[in-house]
Protein backbone atom coordinates (compact mmCIF):
# COMPACT_ATOMS: atom_id res chain seq x y z
CA UNK A 1 0.00 0.00 0.00
CA UNK A 2 1.66 3.50 -1.25
CA UNK A 3 1.34 6.04 1.11
CA UNK A 4 3.02 9.41 2.00
CA UNK A 5 3.40 11.34 5.10
CA UNK A 6 5.18 14.67 6.04
CA UNK A 7 8.37 13.18 8.22
CA UNK A 8 9.39 14.99 11.74
CA UNK A 9 12.38 14.34 13.77
CA UNK A 10 11.12 10.79 15.00
CA UNK A 11 11.47 9.57 11.35
CA UNK A 12 15.06 10.51 10.71
CA UNK A 13 16.22 6.70 11.10
CA UNK A 14 14.33 5.96 8.26
CA UNK A 15 15.09 9.07 6.44
CA UNK A 16 18.90 9.32 6.96
CA UNK A 17 19.39 5.94 4.34
CA UNK A 18 16.98 7.54 1.82
CA UNK A 19 19.07 10.43 1.81
CA UNK A 20 22.29 9.08 1.82
CA UNK A 21 21.34 7.30 -1.39
CA UNK A 22 20.34 10.21 -3.09
CA UNK A 23 23.29 11.82 -2.35
CA UNK A 24 25.30 8.99 -3.52
CA UNK A 25 23.33 8.81 -6.54
CA UNK A 26 24.63 12.80 -7.16
CA UNK A 27 28.45 11.37 -6.57
CA UNK A 28 28.31 12.55 -3.33
CA UNK A 29 30.40 11.11 0.00
CA UNK A 30 28.59 9.08 2.28
CA UNK A 31 28.44 10.45 5.52
CA UNK A 32 25.43 9.51 8.23
CA UNK A 33 26.72 11.61 10.58
CA UNK A 34 26.51 15.01 8.50
CA UNK A 35 23.84 14.23 6.80
CA UNK A 36 22.08 12.66 10.32
CA UNK A 37 23.23 16.56 11.46
CA UNK A 38 22.03 18.12 8.22
CA UNK A 39 18.38 16.69 8.01
CA UNK A 40 17.94 17.58 11.98
CA UNK A 41 18.62 20.89 11.29
CA UNK A 42 16.50 21.21 8.36
CA UNK A 43 13.66 19.72 10.49
CA UNK A 44 14.29 21.33 14.04
CA UNK A 45 14.43 25.07 12.47
CA UNK A 46 11.75 24.33 10.27
CA UNK A 47 13.66 25.44 7.22
CA UNK A 48 12.29 22.66 5.03
CA UNK A 49 9.32 20.68 4.61
CA UNK A 50 10.10 16.94 3.98
CA UNK A 51 7.73 14.39 2.96
CA UNK A 52 8.11 10.73 2.97
CA UNK A 53 6.62 7.99 0.48
CA UNK A 54 5.90 4.34 1.84
CA UNK A 55 5.38 1.06 0.58
CA UNK A 56 3.13 -0.75 3.82
CA UNK A 57 5.59 0.82 6.95
CA UNK A 58 8.95 0.73 4.82
CA UNK A 59 10.07 3.84 3.70
CA UNK A 60 11.09 4.10 0.08
CA UNK A 61 11.58 7.66 -1.02
CA UNK A 62 11.10 11.25 -0.11
CA UNK A 63 11.11 14.94 -1.31
CA UNK A 64 12.63 18.07 0.49
CA UNK A 65 11.62 21.45 -0.52
CA UNK A 66 12.70 24.53 0.59
CA UNK A 67 10.40 28.08 1.23
CA UNK A 68 11.67 31.06 -0.85
CA UNK A 69 10.15 34.34 -2.17
CA UNK A 70 9.50 36.07 -5.54
CA UNK A 71 10.08 39.69 -5.70
CA UNK A 72 7.94 40.11 -9.08
CA UNK A 73 5.24 37.39 -8.01
CA UNK A 74 4.98 38.82 -4.50
CA UNK A 75 4.32 35.91 -3.32
CA UNK A 76 6.19 32.69 -1.52
CA UNK A 77 7.57 30.50 -3.93
CA UNK A 78 8.62 26.89 -3.45
CA UNK A 79 11.91 24.96 -4.43
CA UNK A 80 11.50 21.19 -4.97
CA UNK A 81 15.19 20.64 -3.94
CA UNK A 82 15.20 17.05 -3.67
CA UNK A 83 13.59 14.08 -4.86
CA UNK A 84 14.85 10.57 -4.31
CA UNK A 85 12.69 6.90 -5.21
CA UNK A 86 14.78 3.59 -3.50
CA UNK A 87 15.67 2.15 -7.17
CA UNK A 88 13.83 -1.15 -6.46
CA UNK A 89 10.39 1.57 -6.19
CA UNK A 90 10.82 3.34 -9.01
CA UNK A 91 8.43 3.22 -12.11
CA UNK A 92 5.98 2.53 -9.44
CA UNK A 93 4.22 6.04 -9.10
CA UNK A 94 6.11 6.91 -5.71
CA UNK A 95 7.61 10.06 -7.71
CA UNK A 96 4.46 11.03 -8.75
CA UNK A 97 2.78 11.33 -5.04
CA UNK A 98 5.59 12.74 -3.90
CA UNK A 99 4.99 15.66 -6.29
CA UNK A 100 1.65 15.95 -6.03
CA UNK A 101 1.70 16.08 -2.31
CA UNK A 102 4.75 19.19 -3.23
CA UNK A 103 2.27 20.62 -5.12
CA UNK A 104 -0.35 20.63 -2.66
CA UNK A 105 1.61 22.23 -0.11
CA UNK A 106 2.24 24.97 -2.35
CA UNK A 107 -1.75 25.26 -2.57
CA UNK A 108 -2.26 25.06 1.09
CA UNK A 109 0.43 27.85 1.23
CA UNK A 110 -0.78 30.06 -1.19
CA UNK A 111 2.46 29.85 -3.14
CA UNK A 112 2.71 30.79 -6.75
CA UNK A 113 4.36 27.39 -7.68
CA UNK A 114 7.24 25.29 -7.48
CA UNK A 115 10.50 25.59 -8.82
CA UNK A 116 13.08 22.62 -9.77
CA UNK A 117 16.13 21.65 -11.45
CA UNK A 118 17.21 18.23 -13.11
CA UNK A 119 20.24 17.39 -15.05
CA UNK A 120 19.05 16.63 -18.40
CA UNK A 121 19.98 13.39 -18.68
CA UNK A 122 17.83 12.33 -15.97
CA UNK A 123 15.12 10.85 -18.92
CA UNK A 124 12.61 9.48 -16.62
CA UNK A 125 12.47 12.80 -14.30
CA UNK A 126 12.10 15.24 -17.78
CA UNK A 127 9.35 13.06 -19.09
CA UNK A 128 7.27 12.84 -15.68
CA UNK A 129 7.55 16.60 -14.83
CA UNK A 130 5.87 17.82 -18.04
CA UNK A 131 3.07 14.97 -17.24
CA UNK A 132 2.64 16.68 -13.91
CA UNK A 133 1.91 20.16 -15.44
CA UNK A 134 5.55 21.59 -15.19
CA UNK A 135 6.18 23.90 -17.60
CA UNK A 136 10.18 24.07 -18.76
CA UNK A 137 11.59 27.95 -18.58
CA UNK A 138 12.94 28.48 -21.93
CA UNK A 139 12.95 32.41 -21.30
CA UNK A 140 15.70 32.35 -18.76
CA UNK A 141 19.68 31.69 -18.45
CA UNK A 142 20.06 29.50 -15.02
CA UNK A 143 23.66 30.49 -13.31
CA UNK A 144 25.41 29.21 -10.26
CA UNK A 145 28.32 30.74 -8.38
CA UNK A 146 29.67 28.42 -5.94
CA UNK A 147 31.68 29.45 -3.06
CA UNK A 148 35.41 27.90 -3.10
CA UNK A 149 35.13 25.47 -0.64
CA UNK A 150 35.34 21.70 -0.53
CA UNK A 151 32.69 19.59 -1.59
CA UNK A 152 31.16 17.36 0.90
Amino acid sequence: MQSVKKAGLSDLDKLVPLFEAYRFFYGKYLNRLLSTAFLKARLQNRESVIYMAYWGKKAVGFTQLYPLFSSTRLQRLWLLNDLFVDSEYRQKGFASLLIKKAQQLSQETEASGLLLETGKSNLPANQLYPQLGFKQDNEHHYYIWETPIASL
